[in-house]
């Protein structure tokens, strides 16, 4: 790739990462940069809103046009607050929706890497082996109980015997 191309596609690397988009987490972060400045709009917005209220009762009736602007600036604020509540609302349900979908990546990839290992230890595993050695086990259970029994019945010296 040459100079003036990688220049333009903002290079190597960063191109790359341009084409698969954002990762969840730079995403999560801009959404609550976001947030944060449309909170503080809020905050500047409801102090101007609080500071035309108190302009138009100090006019009051001595000059009416004076706080008919105020009421009228306080009336646009307000439709700003309005406005701004119904973004940031959206934007905290994109976000919570980003973080569960990444949560469910998560949870998915490493099921995945369960599902990878149980695998690999599975693969040195043939059914036909365990069932070969499962029936081994039973014998020599059967052996070592028959032994059991044997050491654990009482002699009878002589009762069997028939006179």
């Amino acid at each position: 790739m040459s100079k003036i191309s990688k220049f333009f596609k903002g290079g190597g690397s960063s191109s790359s990462k341009g084409r698969r988009g954002p990762s969840p987490q730079e995403a999560l972060a801009r959404l609550r940069e976001t947030e944060e400045m449309l909170s503080k709009k809020q905050v500047y917005l409801e102090t101007r809103i609080e500071r035309e209220l108190a302009l138009a009762r100090q006019h009051g009736t001595k000059n009416k046009r004076a706080a008919l602007q105020a009421l009228k600036r306080k009336k646009r604020y307000e439709k700003q607050l309005s406005q701004i509540d119904g973004t940031l609302s959206t934007i905290e349900f994109q976000r919570e929706a980003l973080e569960n979908s990444h949560t469910n990546t998560e949870v998915l990839k490493n099921m995945g890497y369960a599902a990878q290992a149980m695998k690999k230890v599975h693969e040195n595993m043939d059914l036909n082996k365990i069932d070969d050695l499962m029936q081994d086990i039973t014998e020599q259970q059967d052996v070592a109980q028959e032994i059991s029994d044997a050491i654990s019945n009482r002699a009878a010296f002589g009762d069997e015997f028939d006179e």
